[in-house]
């Protein structure tokens, strides 16, 4: 728990009838669960799981048959609107190609040959594996790499056999950098939904971040609303986004150089003086050691780096400054980049700080939360043996666990050898740059179970998979946001599985049973665990269950409103210069270095989102493939025409390894730079079970076959890989 949340709990129990009247009239028109098959329309409240974001949504039932789900107007997220993936999420339940019963593997692994088995026949078997594993290596040579909430249950369960190494890719693949940066700045981080107020911001700044394809409900409907309001906006882009279009200047930065760029307008702000003097002298550490070293990254240095001409440099700069405090640098999500990201994502935190823009509104809030006592389990086994991931500190700024530093350790067996992985829904063949390490590490396991609702590729290479009810036939753990306005929401099940699909809860207490860990599940269903927990915050699940979600009290949001001033940093202020850092031998003020350049007559391969998929995980979707069922290659025109490509023609990408994809069709535009190409993520699907969408597209995954790894965090960059375009596919 983050050290906002700790310091801004509210408790439910003191405002318990004021926040149930505050709910009940926002739910007056959101009936209660009915059994399936009821004839008629009802609806049913719960929460959004086609990606993290967990939007609170109302599903509704005509004649026993999912129909619609559409936004419950009284969520704080998505204000009564989902995203086209929400809407979509019926398709989850529907999907021809979903998993319906239990499989065990019958030929070598990745051969996909599978026999069906009873849940019980699958239960045990893992079990029995796991008590070999734990005899032979001990516990922790079982590991666990989970996303989402849903991985609640699971993780309780191996937490009480004894693992300690668990993990998840969005810190190390996805949102690390930004996290450590942040906190080396301001000693907080940004939080997940991020504590950006993007609908009061009066200057928006953009740095590869793609708001409007990168499909974040709130934050797409304030960027929305301040556009609306005039907002001026800067997108700092090597393609031209559906953001960038929205932007009053774009800057085709050249693939590489962002730091160049950040560092260059920093100069701006402070040699011209159109920084927050009074905020930065108030709140601010090492200014003047900072000062120092931006005098060398002048706009004229940062020409040849960014192709931004000093100009534009300077007149962008002088925007942001004119709009400050409201002045928003977005600090993105998907930030594992270069291997230089966490000092990329400090920067970022500089030039806010410069702005004055944390804690003040138009910038940064501070979030809140409400408080639901945790249920009261027996303590779990305590190790001496350590964690794998991150060996004698050698990433010193780690703050959650390494997904790449577990798979590291599956394959030479230090510090000590991991023997089974459990993989609760994250395709890690998908999620992960270098499939080949992936594929090495899992060949030396004893034992591997997947849970997933579809048969992704890393289910294709599973000894067990269990096939798990979608989030409209399932309870899931309590959602307790920390937001900008606080609540508790419910995810609960509007119909029933099609086939043997089981809830996470149902198999993680099955197996804890199988594993003689039955006292770490005293209660009998999950009704009952939910049931107490809420009590304990003088609420009900009854009242859940007919409201969907329960609101507290919006605290003050900025420093200005009566937050305290607070920075839980050494210096207990702002860290222009970071003595944590200094002290563990690397740059107290970010440097800039430029990254290496690919083969002659190669593209720097870039990937994104789509505004309908999530990751890999909704191509066999049938409502959301009929939106988007194969990705495209981005070309620059010049480039098209020098090679006699035209858009619609099909080709294929060679990387500077040799690793060809599958075909793909081009898009040829004056919307991206000559230097680099770019896909959206999640396509190319090679599992057999994926019959709706195998081979439709190319997998970036694949290609990505190098990364350069964070010196400070260990996060993995994948924008190291480049590409030659094949025609004739």
């Amino acid at each position: 728990m983050n050290r906002i949340s700790r310091r801004r709990f509210l408790k439910i129990a003191g405002f318990g009838a004021g926040a149930a009247t505050l709910a009940a009239a926002s739910n007056r028109s959101l009936g209660g669960a009915m059994p399936a098959g009821t004839g008629g329309v009802h609806t049913v409240p719960t929460y959004c799981d086609i990606c993290f974001w967990k939007c609170n949504a109302v599903a509704h039932v005509r004649d026993g048959q999912l129909w619609k789900i559409v936004g419950n107007p009284d969520d704080p997220l998505c204000r009564g609107r989902l995203c086209p993936r929400g809407t979509g999420g019926i398709g989850a339940s529907i999907d021809p190609d979903r998993l319906r019963a239990p499989l065990m593997r019958h030929k070598a692994r990745g051969e996909e040959k599978w026999v069906e088995v009873t849940w019980d026949e699958a239960l045990g078997y893992i079990a029995e594996r796991m008590q070999t594993i734990k005899a032979k290596f001990g516990p922790e040579a079982v590991a666990l790499f989970s996303h989402g909430i849903g991985g609640t249950f699971l993780k309780h369960t191996l937490r009480a056999y004894g693992i300690t190494n668990s993990a998840a890719p969005s810190f190390a693949q996805c949102r690390g950098p930004r996290d450590v940066g942040f906190n080396l700045t301001f000693g907080e981080e940004i939080g997940s939904p991020e504590r950006t107020d993007i609908r009061n911001a009066r200057c928006l700044v953009l740095i590869g971040s793609h708001l409007g394809e990168n499909m974040h409900n709130t934050q797409v409907q304030e960027f929305a609303e301040a556009n609306g309001n005039g907002a001026t906006i800067i997108v700092a882009d090597p393609r031209f986004s559906i953001a960038a279009s929205k932007a009053k200047h774009y800057l085709p930065v050249k693939p590489g150089s962002d730091l160049a760029l950040l560092l260059a307008w920093m100069n701006v702000l402070v040699t011209e003086g159109l920084y927050d003097t009074d905020y930065v002298t108030q709140h601010g550490y090492g200014f003047d050691y900072f000062k120092a070293e931006l005098a060398q990254y002048t706009p004229e240095w940062a020409y040849p780096e960014t192709g931004i001409a000093p100009e534009t440099i300077r007149a962008t700069a002088r925007e942001m400054a004119r709009h400050r405090p409201a002045t928003l640098v977005h600090p993105g999500r998907h930030a594992t980049w270069y291997g230089d990201d966490t000092q990329r994502s400090r920067a970022i935190a500089l030039l806010n700080a410069l702005l004055g823009s944390w804690g003040r509104k138009g910038g940064f809030y501070y979030p809140s939360s409400m408080d639901v006592p945790a249920y009261p389990y027996p303590p779990y086994p305590k190790s001496d043996r350590g964690k794998v991931d991150n060996p004698n500190q050698r990433y010193p700024f780690a703050t959650e666990a390494l997904t790449s530093g577990i798979r590291e350790a599956t394959i030479t067996g230090q510090p000590y050898p991991i023997k089974g992985w459990f993989v609760y829904a994250t395709n890690l063949i998908h999620a992960m740059p270098n499939q080949e390490e992936t594929i090495r590490a899992i060949r030396a396991l004893d034992l591997l179970v997947v849970v997933d609702v579809i048969p992704s590729e890393i289910a294709g290479w599973a000894d067990v998979v269990l096939p798990e009810a979608t989030y409209l036939e399932r309870y899931d753990e309590l959602n307790v946001e920390t937001f900008r306005e606080p609540f508790i929401a419910l995810r609960q099940p509007v119909v029933t599985p099609p086939a043997d699909q089981k809830p996470n809860w149902w198999i993680a207490r099955e197996l804890a049973l199988k594993l003689g860990l039955g006292a770490y599940y005293p209660w009998h269903d999950i009704e009952e665990y939910l049931d107490y927990r809420l009590k304990g915050a003088g609420l009900s699940l009854a009242e859940l269950k007919q409201k969907g979600l329960v609101r507290g009290p919006q605290q003050p949001l900025y420093f200005e409103d009566g937050v305290p001033a607070e920075f839980p940093t050494p210096s207990g202020k702002i860290e222009f210069y970071s003595t944590q850092l200094k002290d563990a031998g690397f740059d107290p003020v970010p440097r800039y270095t430029r990254p290496a350049d690919g083969p002659p007559g190669s593209f720097r391969l870039l990937s994104g989102r789509a505004p309908v998929h999530t990751f890999s995980r909704t191509q066999s979707n049938p409502v959301l493939r009929d939106a988007m069922d194969e990705n495209e290659i981005w070309v620059n025109g010049d480039v098209g025409a020098r090679l006699g490509l035209r858009s619609g023609d099909y080709v294929r990408l060679r990387n500077q390894d040799g690793v060809i994809s599958d075909r793909v069709k081009a898009r040829v535009t004056a919307a991206i730079r000559p230097d680099c190409v770019y896909m959206v993520h999640g396509f190319g699907h090679t599992s057999k079970g994926l019959r709706s969408t195998f081979g439709k597209g190319a997998s970036d995954a694949q290609l990505m076959t190098r990364y350069a790894v964070d010196p400070l965090m260990g996060g993995t960059g994948i924008n190291v890989n480049f590409v030659t375009i094949e025609q004739g596919a």
